[in-house]
């Protein structure tokens, strides 16, 4: 074990190329998967621990996830600084970790991840390519059981609605945001930033970095991006309940209004067919009642047309899309939940540990 004790304002006299940093709290069943995807890619960097490394940052795990990132050569292991007041837990695992590391590219990405082949070289030549010093991706999602498959599509099609990420990209908006799950920096760009340091107590450390990474020029590119890897948020039903509960209002500064728009979605899809029955008995004899009845009908699908292109924005395949309509109700209790626990309450948990969102 390694315990990260560098100091924050010191860097390492030789740099390497490339610092991956996993923040991992209690990730028995994703963590070996994900440091399998990135040590396979050991060609891609030459030597790894000499060309580039990997620092697996233990988050006060209770569970194996210890001793499977162990088993893994070249693999460091860190235990983070001692969480203080005001910080939240990731933020500070991604901290201690950064602190540690040695390359001039700091790589955080989840224990979650799954990294395809070549992603890490790839990436740095993407950021080089657009010369910025922030790069994030949005992984291609998997999904598993009923209630994952019919909400997901429903949150990322907000999502990408809310974030395009032509806008993002764009230096000249001022729309920001990018996900924890790859969010790769220039070292420079990454101290210039302030780190993890300078959103230590935010819950959505991810999008302040990138607000930062606008407001502070750094140069920040942001992408969907499925080629690159994939990730299963949840492994359960409560656990996505949890986590949209926690992220919804602060991802969408109009939670409540959200919400009142997916009820009515659910008005029109529902309502709409079910006014065109009542004109069920009427033939083309009785005009008004009959031209009615089709009207509801036209007003019906042009109403589902619109409803399936804006789920088709969120990536997931058409099966998921068309479940999406079903996940309706959730959608709307879980924005109020989540605007109830940030607006109200002031506070969200997540992973064992209450975060005030004051």
């Amino acid at each position: 074990m390694i315990e990260a004790t560098i100091e924050t304002e010191s860097q390492p006299q030789a740099l390497i190329e490339l610092s991956v940093i996993v923040p991992a709290r209690n990730e028995e069943d994703c963590i070996g998967a994900c440091l399998e995807s990135l040590v396979s890619q050991s060609s891609e960097f030459f030597s790894l621990g000499r060309d580039w490394e990997i620092l697996v940052v233990d988050d006060g795990s209770t569970d194996r996830t210890r001793s499977i990132a162990r088993s893994f050569a070249g693999v460091t292991i860190l235990d983070p600084f001692k969480l203080e007041a005001g910080w939240t837990g990731k933020a500070n695992a991604c901290w201690t970790g950064a602190q540690q590391a040695r390359g001039q590219w700091l790589l955080f990405t989840d224990a979650d991840t799954i990294h395809e082949p070549g992603n890490l070289r790839r990436a740095i030549h993407e950021a080089e390519k657009y010369n910025v010093g922030a790069l994030s991706y949005s992984p291609k999602q998997l999904v598993s059981g009923f209630w994952q498959r019919a909400l997901m599509p429903l949150v990322f099609c907000e999502l990408a609605l809310a974030y395009p990420p032509e806008k993002v990209s764009n230096p000249a908006v001022r729309i920001a945001a990018a996900n924890g799950q790859f969010f790769l920096f220039k070292r420079e760009a990454y101290k210039a930033l302030g780190g993890h340091a300078s959103v230590k107590s935010e819950v959505l450390e991810d999008v302040e970095l990138a607000f930062l990474a606008k407001r502070r020029k750094v140069g920040l590119r942001f992408r969907y991006a499925a080629d690159a890897l994939s990730t299963r948020m949840y492994r359960s039903t409560a656990a996505m309940i949890e986590g949209w509960t926690k992220n919804l209002a602060l991802l969408f500064g109009n939670a409540l209004i959200l919400a009142m728009w997916r009820l009515l979605d659910i008005a029109l899809l529902l309502g709409l067919p079910f006014l065109a029955w009542q004109f069920r008995d009427y033939g083309v004899q009785h005009v008004p009642f009959f031209t009615a009845g089709v009207l509801l009908i036209l007003i019906w699908l042009r109403t589902l047309w619109r409803f399936y292109a804006r789920v088709a924005k969120s990536n997931f395949p058409a099966a998921d899309c068309a479940l999406s309509p079903i996940a309706l109700p959730l959608f709307a209790i879980l924005l109020y939940r989540s605007w109830f626990q940030n607006s109200i309450l002031h506070r969200v948990t997540w992973k064992g540990r209450e975060y005030s969102t004051r």
